[in-house]
């Protein structure tokens, strides 16, 4: 029962427990450590991270896991400007994430107190997380902190979620205040797409020729309506990075991902559709090839139908015919009912291409799989995982190709989830989130999939997977490099300087990260040779504890069918639209 009057951090933590957080992630510090003694006789679990990116990669893993918001909680200046690269990358995802952070006591604003921001301006760290928060509030009175709350969650969680900030100063935490009720909403009422446009839109997904479907990460869980409308007209079905696993990967409409990373049939059906209709997904660059027509979409003699739960997403990168601001899912039932009154289509010659391509493209990457060259290539490697890891695990990926490789060519099985940060491509994500996914669901098998510079630079990961009996495979694909860099710089200057670990001597270097995951208290395993690595795995899997799998890989290239500008920028070519008019 709430008291009547309790300290703002006491009644902070009874009405997060009526919103339902099992977990805050995070790190303590002077300014927080009154709602950790609140937190402390509460239910609700606190998460000790070591460090403020890893805590937001684990609630930003636990979010994307559980379907509940994260919460991290982080110190005033150095601890909340630590958080940044973790907190921003959930925004850019569109993963409800509620970051709490202490500050300076509320009466020393500007005079520059202990590790206070402020040297040129007036103190306000908020500041430095505007620019990607949904919102930032700054409490000014313990009074507001249970209404800036509520609005904290409902934002984060609301319309195209994303993360906020709630900025705290220290001394309110620790002021009475009266009880306040503050409950949630119980449900948003979703906007619908009108009958008129979904008429509009059927109608010209029968009539189209090369009509595609395009999905991106806003339809996750809710594909029976758009697998009605593809298997009706007979229309095939690309998706974003982010939207891997949102179709089975066997599907025979599913012709997979465009972009950079995109087979060429993809990106050629894409280019020449006639009618493209696009779903909670914003044309990134990799999955666009840079926007240039060229290679991928090509809207000169075609139409774009868009539709956004957020209208700036709307025609943002491509002009539209029609766009619409609704629930993806919501727009898709209704297309669907107008789509059941037209004749269905049948596409047998396109159905087989798709095959083909498809095909082709999994039997390629398990023949190259089958390689015994020692260090590993990469495809031997997800080709073990494959063979070891049950159905429904999780891949918790980093960036390099641990992220475009299992993007590419990695057949997910239906039951399983690939996770990854798409927006900010941010390395060090993969093995704190993987920690967060697993917390969310304790009897899944969860794997990060990670380079040797990813773990590196999240190390915390490992200890913190140990103190929650959390049972993480860490599996560290070692090129002793940053690698995909390393690939880019040899490819247009001819060497890799800057990019490759090198020891005091010269050669190679890396860190024994099997020997550090047993000093943390981990099992940890060094793969010698090729046929020890579905071994480890397999063992690994049987004993449900943290454990790291150091594995050398040698450095290949991930194919890019598709086209990314930065490699026209190496060789001194820019495109006209950046270039500057002559003067007269």
């Amino acid at each position: 029962m709430t008291p009547t009057t309790a300290t703002a951090a006491e009644l902070l933590v009874a009405q997060l427990e009526s919103y339902g957080v099992e977990y805050v992630f995070g790190t303590c510090g002077h300014t927080n450590i009154a709602l950790l003694d609140a937190l402390g006789r509460s239910p609700i679990e606190f998460v000790i991270a070591r460090h403020e990116q890893a805590a937001a990669h684990a609630a930003d893993g636990y979010a994307r896991a559980s379907g509940k918001p994260g919460v991290v909680l982080m110190h005033v200046g150095p601890g909340m400007m630590n958080g940044v690269t973790g907190v921003a990358t959930a925004a850019l995802d569109s993963v409800p994430l509620i970051a709490i952070a202490g500050d300076i006591p509320s009466y020393f604003h500007g005079r520059h107190p202990h590790q206070e921001v402020n040297l040129h301006a007036d103190a306000d760290q908020t500041a430095i997380y505007r620019p990607f928060v949904k919102r930032a509030w700054h409490v000014h009175r313990a009074e507001d902190l249970a209404r800036f709350t509520e609005r904290a969650f409902w934002t984060a969680t609301s319309g195209r979620p994303g993360a906020v900030l709630l900025n705290v100063p220290m001394d309110l935490f620790s002021r009475p205040v009266p009880a306040a009720s503050y409950p949630l909403p119980i449900a948003e009422a979703l906007p619908a797409l009108p009958a008129d446009a979904a008429a509009r839109i059927a109608a010209r997904l029968a009539g189209a020729e090369r009509p595609l479907l395009y999905i991106g990460g806003g339809l996750r869980g809710r594909t029976g309506s758009l697998l009605e409308i593809a298997e009706h007209l007979d229309i095939p079905i690309v998706h974003s990075l982010m939207a891997k696993g949102t179709v089975r990967e066997d599907h025979p409409l599913l012709l997979g991902m465009p972009g950079f990373w995109g087979l060429k049939t993809t990106n050629d059906y894409a280019r020449h559709a006639d009618v493209v209709l696009a779903l909670a997904t914003r044309f990134a660059e990799t999955d666009a090839s840079s926007w240039d027509p060229s290679y991928t979409w090509d809207f000169s003699d075609s139409a774009l139908i868009q539709i956004d739960i957020d209208p700036a997403e709307i025609g943002r990168n491509y002009p539209v015919e029609l766009g619409a601001v609704a629930d993806v899912g919501l727009a898709l039932e209704a297309i669907a009912a107008e789509v059941r009154r037209t004749p269905a289509v049948a596409r047998p010659a396109l159905r087989e291409e798709i095959r083909a391509s498809r095909a082709e493209l999994f039997a390629d990457a398990r023949e190259r799989g089958r390689s015994d060259r020692f260090p590993l290539r990469p495809e031997r490697i997800l080709a073990d995982l494959r063979d070891a890891l049950p159905a429904d695990a999780v891949l918790v990926t980093d960036v390099g190709w641990n992220k475009n490789g299992v993007a590419q060519c990695y057949a997910l099985p239906d039951e399983g989830r690939f996770i990854t940060p798409g927006g900010a491509s941010t390395m060090g994500f993969g093995p704190a989130a993987a920690v967060g996914v697993q917390i969310a669901q304790p009897d899944r098998t969860v794997v990060a999939l990670v380079g040797d510079g990813g773990m590196s630079a999240q190390l915390p990961a490992v200890p913190m997977a140990v103190e929650r009996g959390a049972p993480v495979l860490f599996v560290v694909m070692n090129n002793r490099a940053h690698g995909t860099i390393a690939d880019l710089q040899a490819a247009n200057y001819g060497v890799s300087y800057g990019c490759e670990f090198t020891g005091p001597d010269g050669r190679p270097y890396s860190p024994d990260f099997a020997a550090y995951g047993r000093a943390c208290g981990a099992d940890g395993y060094t793969v010698g040779a090729p046929e020890d690595l579905l071994a480890a795995l397999a063992e690994a899997v049987r004993n449900r504890r943290p454990a790291v799998l150091d594995v050398p890989m040698v450095n290949e290239p991930v194919p890019t069918p598709g086209h990314w500008n930065i490699k026209d920028i190496y060789q001194g070519v820019f495109p006209e639209a950046h270039t500057p008019a002559p003067t007269t």
